[in-house]
């Protein structure tokens, strides 16, 4: 079953063998900046959603890392 993992630590998630890693902003904040407006929020956070979507419907071979 193919998943897509959101995280800000790329390289312990590729030491655990994820095969799909889509990066995100920060721990507290993954998916967002709270010191932007909401309509930049908003922005980025389809932005990293459509790349992890993009990444579940792409055949891989090897590890990869999604940049969004």
């Amino acid at each position: 079953m193919p998943i897509v993992l959101l995280c800000n630590l790329v390289p312990v998630a590729q030491s655990v063998g994820v095969n799909r890693i889509v990066p995100t902003i920060s721990i507290p904040y993954p998916l967002g900046n709270p010191a932007t407006s909401m309509e930049e929020q908003y922005k980025l956070r389809y932005q990293v959603v459509e790349t992890a979507l993009k990444a579940l419907t792409t055949p891989i071979t090897e590890p990869c890392v999604f940049k969004v």
